[in-house]
């Protein structure tokens, strides 16, 4: 399975969707995930690197100091609306499992750039069939979406202000929110300095 993305509303309380995609299928999986394991995941995919490691980052850290690696996860099963998961872990040769939160075992996973494998009896039981409209509509939105109208940024110049002084003050802005640990506000301020850099 790859990353489709992330997404959420007003009315979650707070939890995202992670949506994972067939790699070579049409069918979807999403699965709850509570506002930290969105956000530590959104900050991997982004290429977001905060300035101290955090919680998935440490658990890498750690894995990797014993010659270590996450080999492959594999969402295996599904309780009563509960997904499990089991990492797989390669330390010279042995292979070792333990289980997992799916949420955490996909944050370690995008860290490792190791693949992500769902069992078949649970693409059948909570899986979704993709239709090809959505995926043109997929192509075109950004790995993270909300599906509230984003507020416009305070940092917006205006109209005088040159390209190269606003891209400045997007720079200063995405210091700023990497220092405060603010990673949905430097992931946007990351996508509009790429807008307008590109």
């Amino acid at each position: 399975m790859d990353i489709l993305g992330l997404s959420t509303s007003p009315s979650s309380g707070g939890a995202y969707a992670l949506i994972l995609n067939e790699t070579d299928g049409k069918r979807r999986l999403p699965i709850i995930i509570g506002t930290f394991e969105a956000q530590a995941i959104a900050l991997e995919l982004e290429n977001i690197k905060p300035p101290r490691p955090m919680t998935h980052d440490l658990m890498r850290n750690i894995i990797q100091s014993f010659d270590t690696f996450v080999k492959e996860i594999y969402i295996n099963d599904l309780k009563e609306g509960t997904f499990y998961a089991q990492i797989l872990y390669d330390n010279n040769g042995d292979v070792l499992t333990q289980d997992s939160r799916p949420s955490d075992a996909i944050a370690l996973a995008i860290r490792f750039n190791a693949p992500i494998f769902v069992s078949d009896h649970i693409i059948e039981e909570a899986g979704i069939e993709s239709d090809p409209q959505a995926e043109v509509q997929d192509e075109q939105e950004p790995t993270i979406s909300e599906s509230k109208d984003p507020e416009p940024s305070p940092e917006e110049p205006s109209p005088t202000t040159s390209k190269e002084s606003r891209i400045k003050m997007l720079e200063k802005s995405l210091t700023s929110a990497i220092a405060e640990e603010n990673y949905e506000k430097a992931a946007k301020i990351r996508d509009e300095l790429n807008r307008l850099k590109g």
